[in-house]
């Protein structure tokens, strides 16, 4: 019998928290479990994150009492420190091992990313052994009996195919959806001003080629 809980729907801000706190176990272990503070900062990251944010405390904290009740993150206190600090649940809850945690992190905190992408932004959290082996964890998470992620339909002149984690349900992936329309609308409109440009150009030495000759 499959006992994996039921994967919830989680709000931007969830998924940026629960992010953060997944990446900053791995890359700054020493400052894990992040207090207050360390966890506004981490969500407010100006690089390796998508979209950039702007959360204030109150925001963190009501994010955070919204996944303890989710039981996927928890209080740490005592010790030579009187200060509240968080952790991660993630992998308590989930039968994921730490690269597969690593893989949601990513797709958590950056959007939709190819398995080369994701080999190469994963840092200091993971080094995967090889690209196949991304390959391997993305098909076992997209096909486990509790799916995590779901590989997005190739467009066209796409070579590698794009992975969305599934924490967000159907809005991460409309997001993703519309972040590439509006990419490829602008591609599109800025080849078709180019082309009308060339046009207007070739024209304009026609006409002075022909006032030329005339005159």
């Amino acid at each position: 019998m499959d006992t994996t809980a039921t994967l919830p729907i989680l709000s931007a801000e969830e998924q940026r928290v629960l992010g953060s706190l997944m990446e900053k176990a791995r890359t700054t272990p020493e400052y894990y479990p992040l207090t207050l503070n360390g966890l506004v900062s981490a969500c407010n990251q100006k690089t390796s994150r998508k979209p950039v944010v702007n959360y204030d405390d109150s925001t963190i904290i009501s994010t955070l009492d919204s996944l303890r009740k989710k039981g996927l993150v928890s209080t740490v206190t005592g010790g030579s420190s009187r200060v509240t600090k968080f952790k991660h649940n993630f992998a308590v809850v989930y039968p994921v091992v730490p690269a597969e945690v690593t893989i949601i992190c990513l797709l958590l905190l950056r959007g939709s990313q190819t398995p080369g992408e994701l080999n190469t932004n994963s840092g200091r959290m993971y080094e995967f052994e090889s690209l196949d082996e991304v390959q391997s964890l993305l098909d076992n998470l997209a096909n486990a009996e509790q799916p995590y992620v779901r590989q997005l339909p190739k467009r066209p002149g796409q070579k590698e195919a794009r992975y969305v984690h599934l924490l967000g349900g159907d809005d991460s992936i409309d997001e993703d959806e519309a972040d590439f329309n509006d990419t490829h609308s602008s591609s599109e409109l800025a080849t078709r001003l180019a082309k009308v440009e060339a046009e207007l150009a070739a024209l304009r030495a026609e006409f002075d080629k022909l006032m030329h000759e005339l005159s």
